[in-house]
This record gives C-alpha cells, sequence and structure tokens, in this order.
C-alpha cells in the first residue's frame, strides 16, 4: 500500500531541473526565525515557530504517516489549544501548541485476517454538534482502510485525555458495498467539514481514491449519543480535457485510476467548495454539489503528454508540453485551506503546491500570492505538503494573531532511511507580513 503520493509524477527535465534548484535555495535559506526573504521565483519564505516529532511509515514506528491537520480552539483557554492530526494507520495525534504529543487515538484494527486496518487520510472538525448529550467540538476524520468517516468528541486540552470515539456502530461504508470492495482501496480519501449557516446541518464533502468522485453527506446524531450519515449526492469531476484545436487530454496514472481529488475546503459564507484534483488544478463548485463546477487554476503540467511506465511505476513525458497549464500550481495540488480577511473581507485560499513545495494564495479567485516554509536553525522547512490547516483566531501567549500548521513530507534528518513525516507550525502574523499585509 503506498503512503504519500498514491498517483505516479510526470517527471521531466525541467522537472528534476527546478527541483534541485528548490531544493537547493531551501537548504542555503536559513533566516532568523519568523523572518521572511525572497527566493529566486520571488516567493517571500516563512520560518515554523515547532515543529512535531516525526512519525515513520514502517513495522516499527506504527505504520504512521503524517497527512493532515486540524486546529482546534479551546475557547475557555486558548492557551491549550489543539491540533488534531491524521497519520493514516497510526490513527489520530494531537499535538499541543509546542508541537507536543499529547494525546493519540489508534485507527480501528483490521475486521479479519485479510483484511486492511483502518487508515485516518484526512481529519477535520465540526464545531457545536447537537449531542445528546449537549453540543460538542467533534473530529471527522475519513477512513480510508474501511470507508467509513469516524468521530470524535473533543473533550478538553487535559494530556492523557484522547478525544472520544463517538462514530456510530451502524455507519455505512460510503461508496463501497462489501470488504472486498474495501480491500482494492477506492475508498473515502479526502474530506472537508462543514456546517450550513443557513440550516444548521452539518455535512462531510468526501473523495474517493482512485476516481473523480466526490460524495455529499449529512451527518446526524443519534439518540446514544454517536454519530451517523447518510448520503445526499454524488457528482464526479471531469476525468479527460478537450484541447484548443481538438483532442482530448487525461493526466497520466496507473491503469485503471483516474485523477482522484484529496485537499478540499468549504467557505460557508458563500457555500463553496474548493476542491484539489491533484494532477488537474482547484476547482470551485456549489458545497452542495448542485451545479457546474469551474477550474479555478490548473497545474502546470495540464495537457502534457504522459504515459505510465510500469517498470518505474512514474508517468514519462509522450510529447511536447503544449502550454496549456498554469503557472502557480505543481502537481500534485494538495492542502486546501481558507485563511479569512482579505481584501474587502474576502476570503484567501491557500493551497499546497507540493510539486515545487510553495504555497499559492488565491483572493477573489485570483492569484493574489505565494511563500513557502523554510529552515530556520535546527526547524526544517516543508517539503511534499500534502494537508494543511489554519486558524485566524488568537490562540493564547503562543500565537496570538493565529497559526498555519501544514505537512511535512519529508522530515530532516531522515532516521536510517525510514521515511520521516510530521507538522510545522507557523505562526500566522509572519505568513500576513510575507504576503505584505500587517495587521493594524
Amino acid at each position: 500500500m503506498k503512503t504519500r503520493n498514491s498517483r505516479p509524477r510526470v517527471l521531466s527535465a525541467a522537472a528534476l531541473g527546478a527541483a534541485v534548484a528548490v531544493a537547493a535555495t531551501t537548504l542555503a535559506a536559513a533566516p532568523p526565525a519568523g523572518a521572511s526573504d525572497r527566493f529566486h521565483d520571488g516567493l517571500p519564505g516563512v520560518t515554523p515557530r515547532a515543529e512535531t516529532a516525526p512519525v515513520f511509515d514502517d513495522e516499527e514506528g506504527g505504520n504512521a504517516d503524517a497527512d493532515d491537520p486540524a486546529i482546534w480552539r479551546n475557547a475557555a483557554d486558548p492557551d491549550r489549544s489543539l491540533v488534531i492530526t491524521a497519520v493514516k494507520e497510526g490513527g489520530l495525534r494531537v499535538y499541543d501548541l509546542d508541537a507536543r504529543q499529547v494525546q493519540a487515538v489508534a485507527a480501528p484494527p483490521a475486521p479479519g485476517p485479510e483484511d486492511a486496518p483502518g487508515r485516518f487520510n484526512n481529519v477535520d472538525l465540526v464545531h457545536g454538534l447537537r449531542l445528546s448529550s449537549g453540543r460538542a467540538d467533534v473530529a471527522v476524520s475519513s477512513d480510508r482502510g474501511t470507508d467509513r468517516l469516524r468521530f470524535h468528541r473533543i473533550d478538553g486540552g487535559a494530556a492523557g485525555a484522547p478525544p472520544t470515539d463517538v462514530t456510530d456502530a451502524a455507519a455505512p461504508r460510503i461508496f463501497t458495498a462489501s470488504q472486498e470492495e474495501v480491500n482494492e482501496e477506492r475508498t473515502a480519501y479526502g474530506l472537508a467539514a462543514y456546517t450550513d449557516r443557513r440550516t444548521g446541518r452539518s455535512y462531510a464533502v468526501v473523495s474517493r481514491a482512485g476516481t473523480t468522485e466526490v460524495a455529499l453527506l449529512e451527518l446526524d446524531a443519534t439518540s446514544a449519543g454517536t454519530v451517523t450519515y447518510r448520503k445526499v449526492r454524488t457528482v464526479a469531476l471531469p476525468a479527460a480535457f478537450r484541447l484548443p484545436g481538438g483532442g482530448s487530454w487525461s493526466p497520466c496514472g496507473e491503469p485503471g485510476e483516474l485523477p482522484q481529488v484529496e485537499g478540499m475546503v468549504v467557505d460557508t459564507r458563500t457555500g463553496t467548495l474548493y476542491a484539489g484534483q491533484e494532477d488537474v488544478g482547484v476547482w470551485r463548485l456549489p458545497a452542495d454539489l448542485r451545479g457546474a463546477p469551474r477550474l479555478l487554476d490548473k497545474v502546470r503540467e495540464f495537457g502534457v503528454p504522459a504515459a505510465y511506465d510500469e517498470e518505474s511505476d512514474e508517468c514519462l513525458p509522450a510529447g511536447e508540453d503544449p502550454g496549456l497549464g498554469g503557472a502557480r500550481l505543481a502537481a500534485d495540488v494538495e492542502g486546501l485551506t481558507l485563511l479569512p480577511g482579505g481584501a474587502g473581507g474576502a476570503g484567501r485560499l491557500i493551497v499546497s503546491s507540493q510539486g515545487d513545495d510553495t504555497f499559492a494564495v488565491y483572493e477573489r479567485g485570483r492569484y493574489a500570492d505565494g511563500f513557502r516554509v523554510v529552515a530556520s536553525g535546527e526547524l526544517d522547512g516543508a517539503e511534499e505538503c500534502d494537508g494543511a490547516a489554519v486558524l485566524d483566531a488568537p490562540l493564547g501567549s503562543r500565537y496570538p494573531d493565529g497559526l498555519l500548521v501544514v505537512q511535512d513530507g519529508h522530515v530532516s534528518p531522515e532516521d536510517d532511511d525510514r521515511e520521516a513525516t510530521g507538522f510545522k507550525f507557523v505562526d500566522l502574523a509572519h505568513v500576513e507580513a510575507a504576503l505584505g499585509e500587517r495587521r493594524s
């Protein structure tokens, strides 16, 4: 079972050269903590304030692979706020604002000897969900290993008190009809949870691995104090695209795989879903999945002919670049998160451009700026970032202006050649300063 990037990436001489240049620049950059510096591509670099201990994706490390974060604010005591993260077969890991692990939740065991265990891919939050015991904040996770959602009530910031599992035992599979289908891994993948401002009802938008499918699920509390869901509707994003002058293009992938979606976020003010189709770009569509999707931006590799090579497990160029791609995103498109408070009150969409280790910022539907998370002292930067989460509310003395948490796909130095991943904590004030927006 692949861990970091389940789809082969298109390799080219230009891409390899750019990657080497980016790596060299990042290694050479070590500005003071919180400072910004401009790189060869004109993007500022911001430095992390803290980082979690690495997790390792092997039997010795518990098959943990850092993927996606969510930030929970403790309204009664903001200094005791938490960062809840999905680490796949490692379950959920919960950190305090110093990036120290304080809680852990194991993924569900395999239902049978031939079955895969639970595998938490993405995590998000629903605030004030009405349970039989009262309203509560709940962490929602997409469990790729069982094709279900998992729900954990957040009981506070006390160390050693893990979130309480409130998943209804009868919660259905989302996309598959049997355990045999689950084992084929075409299961729940990306996730965005939200509450409709008009109706007060809570939902999760879930994507399916290896396909273009996206499903809308309505969350429902039971009389027993648990949470389940029902499927409202499913849509499929495009898998093939018409080209100017005739013909069509589809992103390269393993045989039988379609260009999947993972990173997603909902702007509840406008009822808009932003969905990152990894090898295509960023879509926007109504959060209720009614209406036509529209491409906000495309990856640079859009339209480039490529063919899957079984021996290398990579997609190799099969023709000239027709120049149809965008200028800001390098496949894969990964973590998406929303930062309110742009010009005129418009929200800003932050997108992880995994292929070049940058983050693109969009405002009012257009590219506005970008940045990198770079090394400083003993803290390295963020490379091949999967998930990202931002919160612009005060988080006590450590982050009075808010916090950005990003996954780091290559924690340095790696231990004994094991794949090491983790999360970086970035002061949001430093991001705002790097983007040229000073707080009053």
